[in-house]
């Protein structure tokens, strides 16, 4: 919770104190308003989150528009260093040894054709018979998972504390020169999604030391993608990568000493394990789904991955399926079983299989990002521009989390607007419902945003949002 004040604390209140840090990010004070301005008007606008339909929502429709749209093109600001503020920040709410982020890749869907970022992708909703292509821009995101169900019967949050933007390398043309396709093919080996990712590792590791957590361990969570041999060579120190595995993954133990042989001659899958008997199941409760459910999960330590790790002794989970039913009357179904690869051989099952339960919250932030915010509506198309608008979104969005939980904590009190009869179990506020009173809190209190030169009113949003 903020110190006591005279003035009551609300959410926008917290909100606009959290963004104050922002100002070291910018070289010229009236740049960190335009970019505040831009960063609220983001959160408040209705319908597509477009640039000129927030200014409209700011009420500058009849302003000079040329500064906002230099903001993000010729503007001095580092994008990245928004999130710095809010790392320090979510911290506070993390008292383990251990501190979880989960990093995943996503896509915003732009139609633009002069986007010189924007490259066909594989669209992530194809059906499963038919892949589709989609344009778009590829984004990196890192989310500080809070672990609320430490001391609560709540969830863990998401809070971003990175998302940067990770185009593919442009392909040459049917004429392409020779040079032009060495070129190419090199550029695949340094800026690939692998190679990105390392790089994310690294920085994370020092933005957490900066932030104030110089004796945390990181424990960075991925999916497959990022389970491979460019990702396993490269580990920061004082971090552990968890990342789910194939089943078929060929993994062996450690040649006896004595040879020259380094690896042991029997190999065995994550599969195989599964289905070995003699490896015992071992039982712990993990917290998802709302409450602390049993899961069965088996545990090998000092295993190698030839083609993968090398010589690095890794640590395989099999985690058995999990019985789920889609209504109380239905039969029982159960889900796949899942293989994670471990950097660490020592620290706590529990606490790293936790914190790769926690991971699927990145989604929730992709939905909300994309779905409520708009994130990678706006239309731009200069090459500074594209990248950065949507950092500014993502960067106020984590700001509005972490302003609820410090205000009102990871509970749905009664600040909130009332819920429907079909939502009225919802435990927690969704970005859909920080959003609402934040509207709200806007229009009652116009000092608070008046230093930005923002005019906002019921009427406001609605003009622009028919604009």
């Amino acid at each position: 919770m903020l110190q006591e004040s005279a003035q009551p604390v609300t959410l926008l209140r917290c909100w606009m104190e959290l963004v104050q840090p922002w100002r070291t990010a910018f070289v010229q004070h009236r740049t960190w308003v335009r970019a505040t301005r831009q960063a609220l008007g983001g959160l408040l606008v209705l319908g597509r989150a477009t640039l000129s339909r927030i200014l409209w929502t700011n009420g500058r429709e009849q302003k000079a528009w040329s500064g906002e749209y230099f903001l993000h093109s010729r503007a001095a600001w580092e994008a990245q260093a928004l999130f710095a503020p809010l790392l320090k920040q979510g911290l506070a709410f993390c008292p383990a040894r251990l501190v979880g982020v989960a990093v995943d890749d996503t896509r915003l869907r732009k139609t633009g054709r002069s986007i010189p970022q924007a490259a066909w992708h594989r669209d992530p909703l194809s059906p499963p018979f038919h892949t589709n292509l989609m344009l778009g821009l590829r984004f990196l995101q890192a989310s500080l998972l809070l672990p609320l169900h430490r001391n609560g019967s709540f969830s863990a949050r998401a809070i971003p504390v990175r998302f940067e933007e990770v185009s593919t390398v442009k392909k040459p043309g049917k004429r392409g020169s020779e040079e032009a396709w060495r070129q190419y093919r090199q550029d695949q080996k340094r800026f690939n999604l692998s190679q990105r990712f390392v790089q994310t590792m690294a920085q994370l590791r020092v933005a957490l030391d900066q932030a104030g957590g110089v004796n945390k361990t990181l424990v960075i969570a991925g999916d497959g993608s990022f389970c491979n041999r460019t990702v396993l060579a490269t580990i920061p120190g004082r971090s552990i990568l968890i990342v789910r595995t194939r089943k078929d993954a060929k993994l062996c133990f450690a040649a006896p000493p004595g040879g020259r042989r380094l690896y042991a001659e029997d190999k065995f899958t994550p599969e195989s394990a599964r289905q070995d008997e003699k490896i015992p199941w071992k039982t712990t409760k993990i917290f998802y789904g709302g409450k602390r459910r049993k899961a069965r999960y088996k545990e090998i330590a000092g295993v190698l991955w030839q083609s993968g790790a090398k010589t690095r002794p890794l640590r395989l989970f099999v985690i058995a399926p999990t019985s789920y039913r889609k209504r109380k009357s239905a039969k029982l179904y159960y889900r796949r079983p899942a293989f994670l690869l471990c950097t660490d051989l020592t620290s706590s099952a529990l606490q790293l299989l936790q914190i790769y339960f926690d991971r699927w919250q990145i989604e929730v932030n992709h939905r909300e990002e994309k779905d409520t915010l708009g994130v990678g509506q706006a239309q731009l198309w200069n090459p500074a521009s594209v990248p950065r608008q949507p950092v500014l979104a993502v960067a106020a969005y984590s700001a509005l989390m972490l302003a609820a939980l410090k205000v009102f904590g990871a509970g749905r009190g009664r600040a909130y607007a009332e819920l429907p009869r079909w939502r009225r179990h919802a435990r927690r506020p969704s970005c859909l419902d920080l959003v609402t009173l934040l509207r709200k809190e806007a229009t009652q209190n116009p000092d608070l945003i008046a230093d930005l030169g923002i005019l906002h009113s019921p009427a406001q949003l609605v003009a622009a949002a028919a604009a």
